[in-house]
């Protein structure tokens, strides 16, 4: 196990959609309750009961709290339910969706874990989606809202603040191939809800300046991306899909400016996306980025695809024993080359952290009910190790946060897919710690001794 440096940030990470539930409790409808309604979740699964979390979160605390976080160098970033908040999306807050939050906070300080929230990881309101979602302008201005009122209720015991979860994720495969919520499709879609959560961030965090001394920052999923053969046409593809999935989402919030390759497609007036001064807006910089990190890209050209390129989150002919259960390649040297990635797009002055990392496994309980996952124990040393090795490489990363603290509804995947550190029987919701969080608290406890 490498050594840390003594004030390295150690945690977890989940997603209110994910793992809430009770979603007719005081909230209104996401547009991931809509996509579940429509049967597109795996098992016709919805987001209730999720693994409970609404009802069951103080035991979820002291779990965190027996994972070794609670002594104020932990910390715990899950994201706020828009939908709790403002279940019409605009407008009045809604006192008993922040009275949850208010209450997780609470307790979370109380135990000494640092609340990291996230202010949206997918679950728009679908009142409004129905006005637009992020393909409308207006959408900027509702989040920088939204974003200011959880922020008044939850500001004095969260120091710092992330935006929002993948937007390149959120923009391609919920915009462009319809595999995700809302389920739209095609270009013209992709480009507006690009440019228009890159407009939220940045309204966002100048208004959230405006009120108060916080950290502000994203969280991007950062993926390094290669040909996925040795033709010219495979390179082309790789240097491509990196200006639409990292540049995109990178370049605007620092310099104000997208990557060369795209910023004419942006530009383009008959497209209408980008206009006036939006780029001098987007220029706001970053107190912190939150990088996520799952598996590197392997870049081809298609020309059926929407954008003329595509990836896999593995190479032709991969060893399955290399695969996690989502078919992507374990390879360490991935979250590193996605570290020095996104330190030289936001320079080294911004501290990083990496907010999500972790492998689904099909666990399952030995004879004495307990679960052995040594995989999943085996992907966090080697990429704990290579986190290590990036800060020797001089990047400033100041903390490691696992995916998942629990078992949870894995998107379109529903429960078929398990990241948890902790699993969770859905019939009852009942929590069993695996192997994996044994030997991550350990290993969080050796750091601190």
């Amino acid at each position: 196990m490498p050594t840390f440096p003594d004030d390295f940030l150690w945690g977890v990470s989940t997603a209110a959609w994910q793992i809430e539930g009770s979603v007719a409790e005081g909230r209104g409808e996401s547009i991931w309750d809509r996509f579940a309604r429509r049967g597109l979740v795996n098992g016709g699964e919805t987001g209730e009961p999720a693994a409970d979390h609404f009802r069951r979160w103080r035991e979820d605390v002291a779990l965190m709290t027996d994972l070794g976080l609670g002594d104020g160098r932990g910390a715990y970033r899950f994201s706020v339910a828009w939908p709790r908040v403002q279940p019409e999306g605009k407008g009045k807050a809604n006192p008993s969706g922040l009275d949850f939050y208010d209450r997780l906070a609470d307790a979370l300080a109380e135990a000494g874990i640092r609340p990291m929230p996230c202010l949206y990881h997918w679950d728009l309101p679908q009142a409004l989606e129905h006005r637009g979602g992020w393909t409308h302008r207006d959408i900027a201005h509702r989040f920088a809202d939204y974003a200011c009122r959880v922020a008044e209720r939850l500001g004095d015991r969260v120091d710092t603040w992330f935006m929002l979860n993948e937007p390149s994720v959120h923009a391609w495969f919920g915009h462009l191939t319809g595999d995700h919520a809302p389920g739209r499709t095609g270009t013209a879609a992709f480009l507006s809800a690009l440019h228009n959560q890159n407009r939220a961030v940045a309204e966002a965090i100048r208004a959230l300046r405006r009120e108060g001394d916080w950290r502000l920052g994203t969280i991007n999923a950062v993926v390094p991306f290669q040909p996925a053969d040795d033709t010219a046409s495979a390179a082309e593809a790789a240097e491509v899909l990196d200006a639409w999935w990292n540049g995109a989402f990178l370049d605007p919030l620092v310099t104000g400016r997208y990557p060369e390759r795209i910023a004419e497609r942006l530009a383009d007036p008959e497209s209408g996306v980008v206009v006036e001064d939006d780029l001098d807006r987007l220029a706001v910089g970053l107190d912190v980025l939150g990088v996520n990190h799952y598996h590197r890209g392997w870049a081809f050209p298609d020309r059926g695809a929407p954008l003329g390129v595509d990836f896999r989150a593995a190479p032709p002919g991969a060893d399955p024993r290399r695969l996690t259960a989502m078919g992507w390649l374990i390879d360490e040297t991935g979250l590193a080359d996605a570290l020095k990635r996104a330190q030289a797009a936001v320079g080294d002055k911004t501290p990083l952290i990496v907010t999500e990392t972790g492998a689904a496994f099909e666990d399952r309980p030995d004879g004495e009910g307990r679960f052995r996952d040594a995989r999943r124990v085996e992907f966090l040393e080697r990429y704990l190790d290579a986190a290590a090795g990036a800060i020797a490489d001089g990047i400033r990363l100041e903390g490691f946060f696992a995916w998942s603290l629990l078992d949870n509804l894995e998107w379109a995947f529903g429960t078929s897919r398990r990241f948890g550190l902790v699993h969770v029987d859905f019939a009852t919701g009942e929590r069993t710690p695996k192997d994996s969080f044994r030997w991550y608290r350990s290993a969080v406890r050796k750091e601190r001794l």
